[in-house]
């Protein structure tokens, strides 16, 4: 990274902010004040100029929305237009096009990644783990998503900033459909087991009654996985029908 201007606490910082992209989410520029926020380390280390770093920062809070933790890959690919903007010409401004395209890409590679696949995957190792009692299911599940998620929203800056607006090449895509691959397999061959295990324990079948709702909840719970964020008013209505449910069976 010879002449480079940003440092690894600069991208270290970007990756943090990161995490608050959609805390000032709204429906004109949705993630744009998160970003501009989550890119401001960079542009305090390049502009030198207090004013001219305010009227940047500015226009990066436009509009602009993408899976929260792939929004990584795009932040590091800007601070490094921004860095080459630096030593060239001001007016030529690559940014928001870099940003469109990454939005919209990074946007449909996130969703099949954390939403239709790992959040499955890290479902089932929980319930997995859970299947007996006791918390080790809720840490599995924890540990399943957020290594994914934590280690993707950490380097993805630093994939970013080295690749540029070039880091969805073809071998970055290839690693994420690979790994798309595997966690669907795994999380197939969990279901399996936990089937096995509920309808089964020890090798005696449960009543008729506890393996129609088993199918019921388990279709339930497929089809609700591939909807990316349930609202409120559905996690409630969702957990007071098993409420009711765990009740009628006692």
């Amino acid at each position: 990274m010879s002449g480079r201007v940003l440092r690894s606490t600069d991208l270290w910082r970007i990756a943090l902010r990161s995490s608050l992209l959609q805390a000032t989410w709204n429906y004109e520029r949705q993630q744009g004040v998160g970003w501009a926020y989550a890119l401001e380390p960079a542009l305090q280390r390049i502009i030198v100029d207090p004013a001219a770093r305010r009227a940047r920062l500015a226009d990066h809070t436009a509009y602009f929305n993408t899976q929260p933790t792939m929004a990584s890959l795009a932040l590091g690919a800007v601070a490094a237009l921004e860095e080459q903007r630096l030593g060239g010409d001001p007016a030529d401004d690559p940014a928001p096009r870099v940003k469109a395209v990454l939005g919209s890409s990074l946007a449909a590679l996130g969703d099949r990644l954390f939403w239709f696949t790992l959040r499955p995957f890290a479902a089932c190792a929980g319930l997995l783990c859970a299947v007996n009692g006791g918390w080790a299911g809720a840490l599995a599940l924890w540990t399943c998503y957020n290594v994914v998620h934590l280690g993707v929203r950490g380097a993805g800056v630093w994939w970013g900033y080295r690749e540029g607006p070039q880091v969805l090449g073809e071998a970055l895509r290839r690693r994420l459909e690979r790994l798309v691959g595997v966690l669907a397999t795994l999380g197939a061959a969990a279901i399996g087991l936990i089937v096995a295990m509920l309808l089964a324990p020890g090798g005696e079948p449960r009543p008729v009654v506890f393996q129609a709702t088993l199918a019921a909840g388990l279709a339930l719970g497929l089809f609700a996985a591939q909807r990316a964020r349930p609202s409120p008013t559905e996690w409630a209505l969702g957990f007071g029908a098993l409420c009711v449910i765990a009740g009628w069976m006692r």
